[in-house]
């Protein structure tokens, strides 16, 4: 049997946040006013809801602000923890959703052997918060997703059909840079990582921020693989 630890071993990769959390703490209050329309998000959640059992525990990974996603799952009853790399949206966060636990933290602090640890989950979702990565820690985010699941655990994921790396945008008012691929290679890079994609959904998206150019989403509800890698 293979060491996890071992299989997510950042080695020398330099982890770059630069500026990636300073925009989030400037535009959170403004957030969820340029993302009106989460349809995707909602249904997304509602998979869930819908394949576990009341009580069961979901690590929002990116949280935001809590909307609608952690709300979603702690007003059905779930166990809610969500994780986000900005101060000012763990802290709208904790405001919209009381009940959730919530912490600022990067995704890679949640790896086997990492500063954080969280537990283990029923189910993980991912909304557009992987995109924030460069290409080279995406299957490394994914590697902690499936260790961070008990067997059988659910993992809802949603990225921008994108064929960049890194790639700096404007974002409402502020820079980020993001990551994203094609159809079909998303899809190569989830399963290669560990996981049964059990569905999918797409949706053509336009932000109301004036400088976010319309987008394709692309949403995979997957199982986490039993067999060993």
């Amino acid at each position: 049997m293979s060491n996890p630890a071992d299989e997510l071993d950042y080695g020398t990769l330099r982890l770059d946040r630069t500026g990636q959390a300073e925009a989030f703490d400037a535009i959170g209050d403004r957030y969820d006013e340029a993302f009106p329309h989460k349809e995707g998000q909602i249904a997304a959640a509602d998979w869930l809801m819908g394949s576990l059992r009341t009580g069961s525990r979901v690590l929002d990974l990116g949280c935001g602000t809590g909307l609608p996603t952690a709300r979603q799952l702690a007003l059905a009853g779930f166990e809610v923890v969500g994780v986000d790399l900005s101060d000012r949206m763990v802290e709208l966060a904790r405001s919209h959703v009381p009940g959730g636990v919530f912490h600022r933290a990067d995704i890679a602090d949640l790896r086997p052997g990492g500063p954080l640890d969280v537990g283990r989950f029923h189910a993980v979702t991912a909304f557009f918060s992987l995109l924030m990565l460069p290409r080279a820690e995406i299957p490394l985010a994914l590697r902690t997703v499936r260790h961070l699941l008990v067997p059988g655990g659910l993992f809802a994921l949603s990225m921008v059909e994108a064929d960049v790396d890194d790639f700096m945008i404007p974002f409402i008012g502020r820079s980020i840079r993001v990551s994203g691929y094609l159809h079909d290679e998303l899809r190569e890079v989830v399963e290669t990582a560990g996981f049964a994609i059990a569905g999918e959904s797409s949706y053509t998206y336009a932000p109301a921020a004036a400088d976010i150019q319309p987008e394709v989403q692309i949403f995979l509800r997957c199982a986490r693989r039993a067999d060993d890698f």
